[in-house]
């Protein structure tokens, strides 16, 4: 069988969520399927390390899809001329997007659809583009996949989508998000200067990650709390970050938060290993990688109650109103005064991760991609 992936998210140097996703299973499924030739797009450069397996051929397909009008031609266009050349079997496409215009059976992978729930947190022209095509590109394909029961439930009721045509693949964690020995964790620290207790938060700065109530319940739990706490946030600044920097500046507290930028995988899994915690309390999401990340980590969680995150967390984490900053500062506090509790957290978290693992994903993205193709 031949079988073409949209793989423009595989980027040296800057995986993020969709990136590790398409890196993890696809590298698993080339390898483990050597009797079927795979067909990765690219729309730039790409080092050799992408190109997991010798049943793997690259092709380099311009322009680079980063804007709206490049996303339209890149898929409407420069997808379906090369897949008349290669005439393949089955297109995977791992990030939300696919060609209407390619005459071939479909698997599409959509993580999440904040962009309906949200009208401020990204673009205009980006919405407005996602919100035109999305609708159609669900009910284009042939079958998707999606990264959790609250996901799908929000495609099928937005979209109209029959919840029968809609597998779920949870996302999994790598090997390197595991417990770091003190002397790991002590070297990470100084290498940003971090002294100390601290709390962490692991994802890009942007609207939806709620970092603005983040800050604000820090400076309330440093005001109620002896000790000086520190707050560790890990991640690029994304998009429309002003107002979670406007709340940070105005913080009693904010010479106690540090920002990292971006960080390897190896330097975030030992921020997460000597953290107290992590605080995720996202807005919205479709799965919440970092929570399953910490878990990995032995690293107790605080997290949203809000749309997949009590799915992914179960009872391994505090439960909070990310729209409270008493709630997040009080589960703050909870972590800081009560170790028993936080080594509960730890315990159940242990449980938890085993749920969750990227040769699982893999396994039931390919078993997808069979289905689409009549072989399961």
């Amino acid at each position: 069988m031949r079988i073409a992936v949209n793989t423009r998210f595989l980027i040296e140097g800057k995986l993020e969520g969709i990136g590790w996703f398409t890196h993890e299973t696809m590298k698993r499924i080339t390898l483990q399927h050597p009797a079927h030739q795979f067909f990765f797009f690219f729309d730039r450069p790409f080092p050799q390390s992408f190109i997991f397996s010798d049943n793997i051929t690259p092709i380099l397909l311009p322009p680079q899809a980063r804007h709206p009008v490049l996303w339209y031609w890149w898929f409407e266009r420069s997808i379906p001329a090369v897949m008349k050349q290669i005439r393949p079997d089955l297109f995977i496409s791992p990030d939300g997007y696919l060609s209407l215009n390619a005459q071939v059976k479909t698997l599409l992978v959509i993580h999440d659809i904040a962009f309906e729930h949200f009208d401020g947190h990204v673009g205009f022209l980006t919405r407005q583009y996602l919100r035109y095509y999305s609708p159609r590109f669900a009910r284009y394909a042939d079958r998707i996949a999606t990264v959790s029961q609250f996901s799908k439930k929000d495609i099928s009721k937005t979209y109209g989508v029959d919840p029968q045509k809609i597998d779920v693949v949870y996302n999994g964690s790598r090997d390197v998000f595991r417990p770091a020995t003190p002397a790991e964790v002590e070297s990470v620290k100084n290498k940003y200067g971090i002294q100390g207790d601290y709390f962490i938060y692991a994802g890009a700065i942007q609207p939806r990650k709620n970092l603005a109530n983040v800050f604000r319940a820090f400076d309330r739990f440093r005001q109620r709390n002896e000790g000086e706490v520190k707050l560790v946030i890990a991640g690029r600044k994304a998009w429309k970050f002003r107002e979670a920097l406007e709340v940070y500046n105005a913080m009693q507290f904010r010479n106690d938060v540090v920002f990292t930028g971006h960080l390897s995988s190896s330097d975030l899994s030992a921020l997460l290993s000597g953290s107290l915690a992590l605080v995720y309390v996202s807005l919205f999401e479709g799965f919440g990688l970092p929570i399953v990340e910490a878990m990995h980590c032995g690293t107790a969680v605080i997290t949203s109650n809000v749309s997949s995150m009590p799915e992914v967390a179960a009872d391994a984490a505090l439960l909070v109103d990310p729209a409270s900053i008493v709630a997040i500062s009080d589960a703050m506090g909870k972590i800081y005064r009560q170790p028993a509790l936080r080594n509960l957290l730890i315990e159940k978290g242990n449980i938890r991760k085993q749920a969750f693992s990227w040769q699982k994903t893999a396994d039931l993205l390919w078993e997808s991609a069979m289905k689409v193709v009549g072989l399961k």
